[in-house]
């Protein structure tokens, strides 16, 4: 789903005591040195770098932090062992709540108020840094960012060859669950067979066809793209091209099954796991826990199916995202908040985090650990990454996209020529931005 409706919850009205909202963040009451000249570069462990940085520090070290709803108590744990680790400078580091999803317009409203580091949704990098709101990571401290995450992260990370920000997960993408009580490994390689065992069970596979973050897999995986434009805000797309005709009606004849059904919301995917009328359904980690809770010793999860277009099997391609930590470039106390994004995204607290929260890892190291590798959503993810892309679409997308997959998951109710269907759709997706 678009990472908005997957990630999105609203912002606390009020805040406990010691944390501070999405708001203005208290001035920092001394400013630090650390370095932002790229020639100070180092690959990994540039303790000289750290202790010039404390060397030059004075008084208190003043952050705010910015991280998910979910995500406070673990962000607060991982603070305190950063406090703890330098425990020589008095540190005063405020944890607010701010959804990833909604990181940059929260962020854009006031640059200079922003928190001082805050995680956001891989696809609002680029604005952010045309906003001038990011700082490029020009200095490492404790380890190198690019060669410790895997290169899709670093890519989505990047913006004209520059890196932005600190990968923290990857595992913003989606996959297939099955029940192995319905479905063997072999069936579930094709979604025709899928189709087949369900049906003969009274069993349904779900996935919300009618949202652009999910009908994109049936169209990148048969060769058409959507894709930002140069501008970095515009979508350039062509699944009105030759091959589009034959995506579109494998949709409506997959719809026209009964058995492959269109899910309105992400809750409905949990909803149909508990009360069995779903035997599979396209999802991603979120959902996990829910779902092994439902299935016990039957949850499972795999890559995407191949499907049928045109007589011919497809393999369905997905949407990959990341979640990243960045540092706002207007922050008094640089250094610092670059030492602490690195504490809060390396491979240390990668491993706690998929501990805590079961969120997949960017870092190399940490998502080759056994741990990792044994969890089956994550497993399934890994394996779906190669036929995943990063997602990178203009605002303009996302609603004819989802207009375009309810008509034809559908049947196509009003009869629409089907070129004509998707003419209008790649022109809505296309047109320029406000």
């Amino acid at each position: 789903m678009k990472k908005k409706q997957i990630l999105s919850v609203a912002l606390a009205a009020t805040m406990a005591a010691g944390l501070v909202g999405c708001g203005k963040k208290e001035e920092s009451k001394s400013s630090d040195s650390g370095s932002t000249d790229s020639s100070s570069s180092s690959s990994s462990g540039n303790q000289e770098a750290i202790d010039n940085l404390i060397k030059n520090t004075s008084g208190t070290v003043a952050l705010t932090v910015w991280a998910s709803e979910e995500d406070q108590d673990f962000t607060q744990k991982r603070i305190d062992d950063f406090k703890a680790q330098y425990k020589d400078v008095t540190f005063d580091i405020k944890l607010g709540a701010c959804s990833e999803a909604d990181a940059k317009d929260t962020v854009l409203t006031d640059v200079e108020a922003a928190a001082d580091i805050f995680a956001f949704a891989d696809d609002q990098l680029n604005e952010l840094v045309n906003a001038g709101a990011l700082n490029e990571v020009v200095q490492t401290y404790t380890f190198d960012v690019k060669t410790a995450n895997n290169p899709g992260s670093v890519e989505a990370a990047s913006m004209n060859g520059k890196l932005y920000a600190y990968p923290m997960t990857a595992d913003n993408g989606y996959f297939m669950y099955y029940d192995k009580s319905v479905f063997t490994e072999e069936d579930v390689q094709s979604l025709d067979k899928m189709i087949e065992v369900a049906s003969s069970k009274g069993k349904k596979i779900g996935m919300m066809v009618s949202n652009g973050w999910y009908n994109y897999s049936f169209f990148k995986g048969a060769g058409l793209s959507a894709d930002l434009a140069d501008d970095g805000v515009n979508t350039i797309c062509d699944w009105n091209a030759e091959g589009g005709k034959d995506v579109a009606q494998a949709i409506i004849d997959l719809g026209k099954t009964g058995t492959f059904i269109d899910l309105k919301e992400d809750s409905d995917v949990v909803t149909g796991v508990k009360d069995g009328k779903l035997a599979a359904a396209v999802s991603g980690t979120w959902n996990s826990g829910s779902i092994k809770e439902a299935w016990g010793d039957n949850y499972a999860a795999t890559k995407l199916p191949t499907y049928t277009v045109a007589g011919k099997q497809v393999q369905m391609s997905s949407f990959a995202g990341y979640k990243f930590i960045g540092v706002n470039s207007h922050s008094k106390q640089i250094g610092w908040s670059m030492l602490l994004a690195e504490f809060l995204t390396n491979e240390e607290s990668q491993i706690q985090r998929f501990t805590a929260r079961s969120l997949g890892p960017s870092n190399i190291v940490a998502a080759s650990s056994s741990e990792v590798q044994s969890d089956p959503a994550i497993a399934a993810l890994a394996a779906q990454s190669a036929y995943a892309t990063t997602q990178r679409v203009g605002g303009n997308y996302w609603d004819p996209a989802a207009t375009l997959g309810l008509t034809l998951i559908s049947g196509n109710p009003d009869g629409t020529d089907i070129q004509t269907l998707l003419d209008n759709a790649v022109k809505a997706i296309t047109a320029p931005a406000n």
